[in-house]
């Protein structure tokens, strides 16, 4: 009796093509370019379709994986998008920017031993597949149900509370501050990484399932949460953590140093990359320091790069090793020539006669004893002060919470960061029938955390929705 032979397990993920880092690293076109339909279906080929896929509950909006790679396997793209959206609005902005490492491919059982399944590269194909094929069809949307909803802000938390609740049939309406929905997606990642045309792509099914988006309305200033709950029968606030932090350290108001928001805002959601063609200027110099070592701090840099900087050193006062920024990014941003000053830390910045900025004076860092993060604690080592030279400072240090809505509405529980308080499994605030999550919430964190904060708001409000008109009904 001939039996079944176990699968040949390919130990590695298939390699997606890249533009080579002496192109990319003086142009905006995107970075990695995609896997072809081959390349798909020989990556999901490797997935084991594990009977408890651990995969999917690292999966913050909980995308049935190996479902939709098992479609793509069997060469049906259409069947592998459709499962994607089940659950996740934005797939072609989560197959480029999520960390899958970290969360999904974490849990993958091949990673016990080999490089987990590709799964990042896979949802992005299928988003891609679909995106050529014209605008993709709607979910399935339920009967009108009379209930109103608005949600404020249009980053990926918002959109995806609006995702939800539209197709369980409420009448939705995002409020935007900017010019342009999208919030940090528009905003913050630059277009090497994620193209603003996908973004919008994106955004565009909300439309076409009947969300109202209205921008440039600044919540907290021209309108009132109070004001809203009287139109509204519930809200959520996803205004992110867009507030520009610095370090406190001389020299940070001189011309030429820039927040990483300014300077990606204006280069992302301003287009000042395309100057003159759009009118916003940003200050271009030769020589560029970026202080931090998260992603943000690798954007700028990466940013500042393709506007002509014949250097970029990026500061970071730990080592490689403690780097936070995704190791894909960190890996180009070495091959395309950033410089790493690791174990550093800018202590004052320095600047010419017109009062624009020239060095960065940095110390160098000792890796002592663990702080509260489990990390090694940086110590300054005496004597090790240094010089870098600097045209244009960049601090991508981290943000704090947007200011506004808690400032304008006295009934809203915060914490000392000004962060909104809110139950973990539904998002409520202390305020009733407003809801909250994603980075407003928790801090600056990751695009796919915010999504599942925002799904879980959406079912909390949805029940909270149903509960009403139930006992309406019955009184």
């Amino acid at each position: 009796m001939d039996h079944p032979q176990p699968k040949k397990i390919v130990p590695k993920k298939t390699p997606i093509p890249e533009q080579r880092p002496e192109l990319r690293r003086a142009n905006f076109e995107e970075v990695a370019l995609g896997y072809t339909p081959e390349q798909a279906i020989s990556e999901a080929s490797r997935c084991l379709q594990c009977k408890k896929p651990l995969c999917i509950t690292g999966c913050p909006v909980n995308v049935p994986i190996p479902r939709f790679i098992k479609a793509i396997h069997e060469n049906d793209f259409a069947r592998a998008i459709a499962i994607i959206k089940e659950t996740n609005l934005l797939p072609a902005v989560c197959g480029r920017v999520c960390p899958q490492e970290g969360q999904c491919e974490k849990f993958c059982t091949l990673s016990k031993k080999y490089e987990p399944v590709a799964i990042g590269r896979l949802e992005r194909f299928a988003a891609d597949w679909e995106r050529k094929q014209g605008d993709g069809r709607l979910p399935d949307i339920a009967s009108a149900t009379g209930k109103r909803v608005a949600v404020v802000g249009s980053g990926p938390s918002g959109l995806t509370c609006a995702y939800d609740l539209a197709k369980l049939g409420h009448a939705v309406t995002i409020y935007e501050a900017l010019h342009e929905p999208g919030g940090v997606l528009i905003y913050g990642i630059p277009e090497f990484r994620l193209p603003k045309e996908i973004v919008a792509r994106e955004i565009s099914v909300l439309k076409r399932m009947g969300v109202t988006i209205i921008t440039n309305a600044v919540i907290g200033k021209l309108i009132t949460i109070d004001e809203l709950m009287r139109e509204y029968d519930v809200c959520y606030i996803g205004t992110g953590a867009g507030l520009p932090r610095f370090m406190g350290i001389p020299g940070e108001n001189l011309n030429g140093v820039y927040s990483a928001n300014e300077f990606l805002t204006r280069i992302n959601l301003m287009r000042a990359y395309r100057f003159p063609e759009y009118d916003t200027p940003v200050r271009r110099g030769d020589r560029i320091v970026v202080v931090g070592g998260g992603n943000v701090a690798m954007d700028s840099a990466r940013t500042a790069l393709r506007l002509g900087a014949k250097t970029v050193s990026l500061v970071y006062r730990r080592s490689l090793a403690e780097l936070p920024a995704r190791k894909e990014e960190v890996h180009h941003a070495g091959e395309e020539g950033i410089a790493f000053e690791l174990c550093t830390n800018p202590v004052r910045l320095v600047g010419d006669s017109n009062g624009h900025v020239s060095a960065v004076e940095c110390v160098r860092m000792d890796l002592c004893e663990l702080d509260d993060s489990g990390r090694k604690k940086p110590a300054a080592v005496a004597g090790s002060e240094f010089f870098l030279p600097a045209d244009v400072v960049i601090i991508a240090v981290g943000t704090g919470a947007n200011p506004l809505i808690a400032q304008s509405a006295a009934d809203l529980a915060v914490t000392r960061h000004k962060h909104l308080v809110v139950d973990e499994e539904t998002g409520k605030t202390s305020k009733e029938g407003v809801y909250a999550g994603g980075d407003i919430v928790t801090g600056a964190a990751t695009v796919i955390s915010a999504m599942g904060a925002g799904r879980k708001a959406a079912k909390a409000m949805h029940d909270a929705l149903a509960n009403k008109s139930a006992a309406k009904e019955k009184n």
